[in-house]
């Protein structure tokens, strides 16, 4: 057909060429299929995630370690996930309910779909600008307190210890003991070490002696 065109050309004479250039168009075209695809699945929207975090799971459901949850977190909300890091749902940040939906999705849910890999803390940076924000617009004075506990952990999250000293007063005011007590291990990991010594291992980071010994202790990897 395409030598009825005028088109053809001497490469596809060449042995393994037609082979090859088959194959990789194949795969570009395969390609544009799946990322059309995922531009053509439905995102959630911000009260889904919201729903999803505050009603469908329990606080004991936060922050352990499940693959089982991971799992339906990726089913779910991976599509949603990717389309937040990629900035397509900042518009979302203009309300207090948004904003905490897009900081759980790139703040928390990034942690159970990348669990153990450095795309787990990608949204890290822009979760913390969201939570600033929430701060500065009083998206924080919100009467929920599980709303306020998650537009201030980005803050927690942090490894600038001037973030993580802003943040202690806010976690008091806006949270509850128990998180205030979470919010002040943080601090103080950062305030010794610089950084979270258990991301050192995912992030291809080397660990120093006293690093390596602060990881034998229980609970060091929050």
């Amino acid at each position: 057909m395409l030598s009825g065109h005028g088109y053809k050309s001497e490469v596809f004479k060449e042995p393994g060429v037609f082979t090859s250039v088959g194959l990789l168009s194949y795969a570009l075209v395969e390609l544009c299929f799946i990322c059309l695809g995922e531009m053509l699945m439905e995102l959630c929207e911000e009260n889904e995630v919201l729903r999803f975090w505050f009603e469908e799971l329990t606080p004991s459901d936060w922050f352990k370690k499940s693959e089982e949850l991971d799992e339906l977190v990726r089913e779910r909300f991976g599509t949603t996930v990717r389309a937040a890091l990629e900035g397509r749902l900042d518009s979302w940040s203009e309300t207090a309910e948004g904003s905490l939906a897009l900081i759980l999705l790139i703040d928390q849910f990034t942690r159970n779909i990348y669990r153990d890999t450095p795309q787990a803390f990608a949204g890290d940076a822009k979760a913390l600008e969201i939570s600033l924000r929430c701060v500065e617009l009083g998206f924080v004075e919100h009467e929920k307190m599980g709303y306020r506990h998650f537009m201030l952990i980005p803050m927690m999250h942090s490894e600038d210890l001037e973030v993580q000293d802003r943040s202690l007063a806010l976690f008091e005011k806006y949270t509850e003991e128990k998180v205030l007590g979470f919010a002040r291990r943080h601090r103080g990991v950062i305030a010794r070490f610089g950084r979270y010594p258990h991301r050192n291992r995912i992030l291809g980071r080397d660990s120093t002696a006293e690093e390596i010994e602060f990881l034998k202790e229980p609970g060091s990897s929050f």
